[in-house]
C-alpha cells in the first residue's frame, strides 16, 4: 500500500491531473443533471436525450478516475506490465471502462443525430462479445487473449466510424433538406473530435510507465470533456415537425398566407397542384414577402406559408436538383447583392456584417461560406471585383 510520503514527484503530478480530470467530467454531471437552465447558450435547448447520454459518459468518466486513483493507492503502484496483465482488479477495471465508456460516448454522438431516432441496442449487443471475453480474461489472466480484447475493441471503434460516416452524411442531408441555416446544427467536428479521443484512450492501454504521455492524454481528456459539454448545450433541439413561426401561426397571417388545397391525403393532390403552380406560390409568399429574410427559417414553416405540405414542397426542390438550404441562401445572397448594390449607388456608409445581418444570416462566416458556394468566390473577392468594374 501506498503512503503519501513513498509517492514521487511524478506519481503526485498524475495525482493532480487525475484530479483535474475528474472535477471536470463530476462538473459536468452535476451541471447537466441538476441545471435546467443553459449557461452556454440562454437561447438554445438542447435535446434532453444528449444531455442524458452526455451525463451517463461523464459520470462514468468520473468515477473511472476514482477507482483507477484507489486501485494505484491500494495496490502500492503497477511496476510492470505482467503485474497488470495478472491482477484481476486490474482487469475488471480495465473491462469496465472499455465497455462503459465506449457505450456512453457511442451513445452520446447518436443522440446529436437527429434526423431520425437511431437505436442503442446494436452497440449493447456489439459489446456482449467483448465483456464475454473480458470475463475470461479476468478469471484465467493471459496475454493472448488480452490481445484479443484490443483487438475487438478496435473492430468495434472502426465499425462504428464507418457507420457514423454514413449516418452523419444523412444527418447532414437531412438538415439542408430542412433548415435555412446551418449554425450550431452540424457535428462532423464534434464526431472527429469524439473519435480522436476514442482512439487515444485506445493507445493509453498499451503505454506503461510513461508519465509525459500519461499527462497529455488527461490534457487531452479535459480538454474534450469543456468542448464535448459545450457541443451538448449549444447543438438545439430540432424537430421539423413541431416548427411554427410566430411570423406564420397569427390569425391574420394565416388568413394571408395560406391556400387553400385539397387534402393532401386526396388521390388529385398532387395531380392538381403543379409544379408551375409551386413555383407561383414560391414567388407570391416567400419572395415577395421575403419570408426568406426569418432566421432559421424551416421547411416545415415555409410549407404552412404556402398552405402545401412539406413533403411535396421537398419534391418539388429535389425536382429542380436542388435542396431548401440553398433555396433559401440564394434568395438571401440576391438580396445581398441588391442591398449592396442600393448602397453603392446611394453611396451610403455600410459593413458586410451589417448587410448579411439584414439579409437573414446571424453568422458571418455562415453568410461568408453561402456567399462563396453560391457565388464561386469569396464576398470580398467579390466586391473587390464589382469594384474594379464600377459596378454599381
Amino acid at each position: 500500500m501506498y503512503t503519501f510520503d513513498s509517492i514521487s514527484g511524478d506519481v503526485a503530478l498524475i495525482f493532480i491531473f487525475f484530479g483535474m480530470s475528474l472535477a471536470v467530467s463530476l462538473s459536468a454531471v452535476i451541471y447537466l443533471l441538476l441545471r435546467r437552465g443553459n449557461a452556454f447558450a440562454p437561447d438554445v435547448t438542447p435535446p434532453l436525450r444528449l444531455r442524458r447520454w452526455a451525463a451517463s459518459f461523464f459520470c462514468i468518466a468520473a468515477l473511472e478516475h476514482v477507482w483507477w486513483f484507489l486501485l494505484y493507492i491500494y495496490t502500492g503502484g503497477f511496476h510492470s506490465e505482467s503485474d497488470l496483465l495478472n491482477s484481476s482488479a486490474y482487469l475488471t477495471i480495465a473491462v469496465f471502462d472499455f465497455a462503459t465508456l465506449y457505450t456512453t460516448i457511442t451513445g452520446t454522438m447518436l443522440a446529436m443525430l437527429q434526423d431520425r431516432r437511431r437505436p442503442m441496442w446494436p452497440i449493447f449487443v456489439g459489446m456482449l462479445p467483448f465483456v464475454a471475453i473480458g470475463m475470461v480474461l479476468i478469471y484465467s489472466p493471459g496475454h493472448y487473449l488480452s490481445l484479443i480484447c484490443l483487438a475487438y475493441i478496435l473492430l468495434f471503434y472502426l465499425f462504428f466510424a464507418i457507420y457514423m460516416l454514413f449516418a452523419i452524411r444523412q444527418y447532414g442531408r437531412w438538415l439542408r433538406d430542412n433548415y435555412a441555416d446551418l449554425e450550431r446544427k452540424e457535428v462532423w467536428l464534434t464526431f472527429v473530435l469524439s473519435l480522436a479521443f476514442m482512439l487515444l484512450f485506445f493507445v493509453y492501454t498499451l503505454i506503461n510507465d510513461d508519465y509525459i504521455q500519461f499527462i497529455i492524454l488527461n490534457i487531452i481528456e479535459i480538454a474534450l470533456c469543456v468542448f464535448l459539454l459545450w457541443r451538448v448545450e449549444t447543438l438545439p433541439q430540432l424537430s421539423v415537425e413541431d416548427c411554427v413561426s410566430e411570423q406564420v401561426t397569427t390569425a391574420s397571417d394565416v388568413e394571408e398566407l395560406t391556400i387553400p388545397v385539397q387534402n393532401e391525403q386526396s388521390p388529385a393532390f398532387h395531380s392538381n397542384i403543379v409544379m408551375s403552380q409551386m413555383e407561383q406560390m414560391l414567388a407570391e409568399h416567400c419572395v415577395d414577402t421575403q419570408l426568406y429574410l426569418q432566421y432559421d427559417l424551416t421547411l416545415q414553416q415555409l410549407a404552412q406559408a404556402l398552405g402545401t405540405n412539406r413533403s411535396y414542397l421537398s419534391q418539388y426542390f429535389s425536382h429542380h436538383g436542388m435542396n431548401y438550404n440553398s433555396y433559401i441562401n440564394g434568395l438571401r445572397i440576391n438580396h445581398f447583392i441588391q442591398l449592396y448594390q442600393e448602397a453603392v449607388s446611394t453611396q451610403r456608409p455600410f459593413t458586410i456584417q451589417q448587410l448579411a445581418g439584414e439579409s437573414g444570416y446571424h453568422s458571418y462566416s455562415t453568410f461568408s461560406n453561402a456567399f462563396k458556394q453560391r457565388m464561386g468566390q469569396s464576398v470580398t473577392a467579390w466586391i473587390r471585383n464589382a469594384e474594379s468594374h464600377d459596378i454599381p
